[in-house]
């Protein structure tokens, strides 16, 4: 009986479908569970003062940016999304989109920027100086502290609650929100008990985002000397190279990871968020009138300029005054190198994907919905966890392979993958599977099975369909994900940081590396080109809202 069971779940599940997502979880995996383990290494000398003097204002400086920013990035983000989605005033339509555009824009890069513009010779004292003869104390306004931090990350964070919130107050609201209106209910009582409670699901999904993003900051967080986790483990990994003392700090931020995942299932256990007619009307927005709607489309400005406007003009007046100086080789160098490694990763991401996705519609199963939320699970862990684990991984990998390597004469003990730009993809396709992954899952759920059936009907086998068949079906969605994903290797910084191989450096890394040798002006370019490539990301998600 358990034999036949067993050859029955083999015929099902197993085949070159299952393999390939089972491998594909076991890359993504891996690393983690390695960086787990370091909880059990013994503990060193650095990892005991570490314990002793440090820990504490690690984890209090991480607890402190995760409140701040989740507090006032979810106010900022529900309130613009209330106001967009419900009301019409001037420029509303414009801010529906306008909105979204702070995501093209690494926090790490506005960091540098407006510390420089709010600097003592930055154009905002400067022009206060100049013109309106205002002194402003030393510390008003400049951003290089904790508040300064919380700033940042809140106004560049903000969009991923903005977008989810007004989404589902478009679709999903309508009704309940019109028999509010119809009931007496004023705007701010229908916000308080209509809107608030009904987009508590969009509210917290955003929310979970803004936090892994916070607790995966390092270059904002670094920039303007705030301590965190996640600046903890560079300095331990570069400060004192103790990469067993890194480990098993990293090991201690995944459990936070975990953690909140957790208590996200706890609050959501058990509850449904549907409408309960047949009938779902799309919002009609109120028309707002005279002083409220002008006062209305004045703090959307505000919000818009501060976000997205300002630190753009300031990087194109940089680029132009001193762009010409880097373009040269080197730069060249810096953009293929950030093409080559971002391509290779995203192919490969989009193969893995791709097969996972097919394998998960032909098996609709309780085992292929476990395989497949493994295999995305990366996304949701920091990059410096992912950059420890895969570098711990790679180091023993060399270790095993070191026997080949004496062999073909490259000496013993010697570091090969550890120091090529293989360990660098492997951390991207860990980091940014579930990407490729969502978009070809869209595209699949899209496309009806009864195409796929016809063409087995008519005698192609599996692999025949899925290449002649769902492939050109499903071509829309491969081109999405390859930008999506594309774009967002391109921004990432602090897994690119840890794991590059010697002497590599692209768009975001040698950005940074300018900032923080205090030549803000000579980043101004990478960094101008970082956001142009970002805002074809951000189309691409504006774009199925507009059809």
């Amino acid at each position: 009986m358990k034999f036949n069971l067993l050859h029955s779940f083999v015929r099902k599940h197993i085949n070159g479908w299952t393999i390939t997502s089972f491998l594909g979880a076991a890359v993504v995996l891996l690393p983690i569970f390695y960086v787990l383990s370091g909880m059990f290494f013994p503990p060193t000398e650095n990892w005991r003062k570490i314990k002793q003097f440090f820990l504490t204002d690690y984890i209090l400086g991480s607890i402190k940016l995760v409140l701040y920013t989740g507090f006032l990035a979810g106010i900022i983000g529900v309130v613009l999304a209330w106001l967009v989605a419900c009301y019409k005033f001037p420029l509303s339509n414009f801010f529906k989109w306008a909105f979204v555009l702070p995501l093209a824009i690494p926090p790490y890069i506005a960091a540098y920027t407006y510390s420089s513009m709010t600097g003592y010779t930055g154009i905002i004292q400067a022009t206060l100086r100049n013109h309106f003869d205002i002194i402003l104390s030393p510390g008003t306004i400049e951003v290089m502290s904790v508040r300064g931090t919380v700033f940042i990350l809140t106004l560049f964070l903000f969009p991923y609650i903005f977008i989810l919130t007004r989404v589902f107050l478009e679709n999903q609201s309508a009704s309940f929100i019109e028999n509010a209106r119809l009931l007496g209910h004023r705007p701010l009582s229908v916000f308080f008990k209509v809107i608030l409670p009904l987009a508590r699901p969009a509210i917290i999904a955003g929310m979970m985002l803004i936090i892994f993003e916070v607790l995966s900051d390092y270059g904002v967080a670094n920039y303007f000397g705030v301590q965190t986790v996640s600046t903890a483990i560079f300095q331990i990994w570069f400060g004192m190279y103790d990469i067993q003392s890194a480990m098993k700090l990293a090991a201690w931020l995944m459990l936070g990871v975990i953690s909140l995942f957790i208590v996200e299932r706890f609050l959501r256990r058990n509850r449904r968020y549907v409408n309960t007619t047949k009938r779902s009307n799309l919002l009609n927005p109120q028309q707002l009138k005279g002083f409220t709607a002008w006062g209305v489309t004045i703090f959307c400005t505000i919000i818009f300029i501060l976000s997205f406007l300002a630190p753009i003009i300031q990087l194109f007046i940089w680029s132009i005054q001193y762009g010409s100086i880097q373009l040269n080789a080197d730069f060249l160098d810096l953009i293929l190198n950030t093409i080559t490694g971002a391509s290779i990763g995203t192919v490969i991401i989009l193969m893995v994907a791709l097969i996972s996705t097919r394998a998960a519609r032909m098996f609709d199963s309780t085992f292929m919905q476990v395989l497949t939320r493994l295999l995305t699970a990366g996304y949701s862990v920091p990059g410096a966890i992912i950059a420890i684990g895969v570098l711990a991984v790679f180091i023993s990998l060399d270790d095993l392979l070191n026997p080949l390597y004496i062999a073909i004469g490259k000496g013993d003990g010697v570091l090969v993958l550890s120091l090529s730009l293989v360990m660098l993809i492997t951390g991207y396709i860990i980091r940014f599977m579930a990407i490729g992954y969502n978009a070809l899952e869209a595209g699949y759920e899209k496309m009806p099975r009864a195409y796929s059936e016809v063409s087995r009907t008519l005698g192609k086998n599996s692999f025949v369909t899925f290449i002649r068949v769902e492939i050109p079906l499903i071509k829309g969605s491969l081109l999405s994900g390859f930008i999506l994903t594309f774009v967002e290797i391109i921004k990432e910084l602090p897994l690119t940081l840890l794991l590059r191989p010697f002497n590599y450096n692209t768009l975001s890394t040698k950005a940074y590396q300018y900032a923080t040798d205090e030549r803000i002006f000579d980043a101004a370019l990478p960094s101008l080109l970082l956001i142009v490539i970002g805002l074809v990301s951000v189309l691409f998600i504006l774009n199925p809202e507009r059809k």
